[in-house]
């Protein structure tokens, strides 16, 4: 095999990678085993989608070596190919802030205006956790939570915030979090306990960026 042949192999294999990322749904599945494993009936029920069209995908997934399945009972368990793959995907969506306008335009139309006031960064809600001097909520689904959280994280999921509000000390900031940094679950959360009087900020992150830093993380 000569040295052209060989690097136009290699590229093709790396393309099939490329291939399995020109997808927002399989983007979109990513995400979601980012935050833990999950079952097909978990993410199509997640994802709004049929269970035979998820399961499609993260065959795709599976081939180009995205993601990894083992057999639970009856069920088929999808989890995240290792860290490598989230930051492959956080990458790509850094590039597409960078270079796409369209992106670039959303984030700022959209993001920007749902909270002006500037997120909390991991390492200072870090601190601030660990002196007691703020609440840290969780506001994904309460599987999402116990496949990891922020130590000391309460969860309470957006649909049920405004009937758990009690439950959230008043003396403290709190701090919501999510799924990412486009996951609107924090910003509506935020909202929601700005409406009701609550000083409330969000982290600037979600879970799996805070992993990625080496950040504890509880289970």
């Amino acid at each position: 095999m000569s040295t052209q042949t060989f690097k136009r192999e290699l590229f093709e294999q790396f393309a099939r990678i490329g291939k399995a990322l020109a997808s927002g749904l399989r983007l979109e599945i990513l995400d979601l085993l980012a935050q833990g494993e999950r079952s097909v009936d978990s993410l199509a029920h997640a994802l709004g989608q049929p269970v035979a069209n998820v399961s499609q995908h993260l065959q795709q997934l599976r081939q180009a070596g995205l993601v990894l399945a083992r057999k639970e009972g009856q069920f088929v368990i999808y989890r995240i190919a290792g860290d490598r793959v989230v930051y492959l995907i956080k990458a790509l969506q850094a590039v597409g802030e960078a270079n796409l306008a369209e992106v670039e335009r959303m984030v700022a139309s959209y993001l920007a205006t749902k909270d002006s006031l500037e997120p909390v960064p991991a390492t200072e809600l870090l601190e601030r956790a660990r002196k007691g001097l703020v609440t840290v909520l969780d506001v994904r689904p309460a599987v999402e939570y116990q496949a990891g959280h922020i130590p000391g994280a309460i969860n309470v999921p957006l649909e049920e915030l405004e009937t758990r509000l009690s439950e959230l000390p008043r003396s403290k900031e709190i701090i919501a979090y999510c799924r990412g940094p486009y996951c609107m679950l924090a910003f509506e959360a935020v909202a929601k306990l700005r409406a009701k009087g609550r000083k409330a900020r969000r982290l600037a992150d979600g879970l799996p960026e805070w992993r990625l830093r080496g950040l504890p993380v509880e289970t």
